[in-house]
């Protein structure tokens, strides 16, 4: 789950992480309030799930709580468009309004689990400020990595090795451990799966400071996390991936393709999507429907997918260990019968746990279900269905 630069703030402040003051605004008027109360110097950036805001148009300067107020205006409301966002870009919804900063050099920090070293890593460079992938391509040199022994943890020679790479020392160097120390704790406390600063400034007065911030929660400790999973924004998420996970389907990623995908198993889904762009289409959708005997699951897989208007056709590949092939054939039957699917090419194949009797199910339907013994031949027949329409 990911979090607004706000959020993440707010979260590295309970773990004495300096950060440059500054309140969230939803409103214009609101956003010249804060300004005034930060001394009418501020700088208003555009909330949402996203980087490149200020390419974008979604981060300005203003010089006083009346300007704060006018580019609040231009901003919320607006729908922002980065790189990241894609053409449809995002509406902004609210803006932090927080003081400006005098820099002096700009930094990159960031914490994530390396599961090829086994534990944690913090990855810096003396290049902040911009698309670190830009920096490891051209200037690989630049790119520090820490590894953290999950044994021991973090510790204070962890923190002198990243600040020796970063080029700081004296007082900064000491700032800089009151920072990596700060992360690291909030990492493991708030179960990140990423935390991110870039950039991590000094400033003209010898300041350290957290000047952004980005913080992804891992969704599977959600549960022990409620004051957390309350930060949630699901305007800012895909609607059908929300409607998905509210309908008990938690592993669906909507694609941009045209063949939808219904696969049990993550494994086998990237290689049914694998085999698809093998035989010439293009996936709609991840979707992991797990180990499910319960038809009703299937119904609902595809009323997520055909709800998208990309969707031409759909490929279920299933491998029955601990789901069964014969509940899985009763969905598809159910679906095919619930739903208003006219001309649209339903591509099956079963192997597994009573695949015969799922194979029956499928046969004494009556339903115009293609069939595939083996994941290349359903491939190659749902591209076929999907481009004769």
């Amino acid at each position: 789950m990911k979090l607004h630069e706000y959020q993440a703030k707010e979260i590295l402040a309970q773990f004495g992480v300096p950060l440059p003051a500054g309140r969230v605004a939803t409103s214009p008027a609101q956003a010249r309030q804060i300004a005034e109360e930060l001394g009418g110097k501020v700088v208003v950036k555009a909330q949402i799930h996203a980087g490149g805001r200020g390419k974008g148009g979604g981060v300005k300067l203003a010089s006083s709580p009346a300007e704060a107020e006018q580019r609040a205006a231009d901003i919320i409301g607006m729908q922002l468009v980065t790189p990241q966002t894609g053409a449809q870009g995002q509406k902004v919804k609210s803006v932090l309004i927080a003081e400006q900063t005098d820099i002096a050099r700009e930094l990159y920090l960031s914490l994530l689990l390396d599961s090829a070293a086994g534990g944690l890593v913090f990855i810096a460079s003396p290049a902040g400020g911009m698309d670190i992938e830009e920096v490891a391509a051209t200037r690989p040199e630049e790119i520090h990595r820490v590894v953290i022994d999950p044994a021991s943890g973090y510790q204070a020679y962890h923190g002198r090795k990243l600040a020796y790479a970063l080029g700081l020392s004296g007082d900064q160097l000491r700032q800089a451990l009151t920072v990596f120390n700060g992360v690291y704790r909030a990492y493991t406390a708030s179960d990140a799966s990423l935390v991110e600063i870039n950039p991590l400034v000094v400033t003209n007065d010898g300041r350290v400071l957290a000047l952004d911030a980005k913080v992804t929660i891992d969704d599977n400790a959600l549960y022990r996390r409620p004051d957390i999973a309350a930060m949630r924004d699901k305007d800012e998420e895909d609607p059908l991936e929300v409607e998905a996970q509210e309908m008990g389907i938690n592993n669906y990623i909507k694609l941009d393709g045209n063949i939808g995908c219904v696969v049990n198993g993550a494994g086998l889904a990237m290689s049914t999507m694998d085999v698809i762009k093998l035989a010439g289409g293009e996936p709609a959708n991840f979707l992991d429907i797990g180990t499910v005997n319960d038809p009703q699951r299937v119904v609902s897989a595809f009323k997520i997918m055909t709800k998208d208007k990309a969707v031409k056709g759909v490929l279920i590949n299933i491998f029955g260990g601990m789901a069964r092939t014969d509940v899985i054939a009763t969905g598809v039957v159910e679906a095919k019968r619930q739903l208003d699917l006219p001309n649209f090419p339903i591509v099956v194949r079963l192997a597994g746990t009573n695949v015969e009797e799922g194979k029956r199910i499928i046969a004494e339907s009556g339903l115009p279900v293609i069939t595939a013994d083996d994941l290349g031949e359903a491939a190659r027949k749902a591209v076929a269905a999907v481009q004769g329409l």
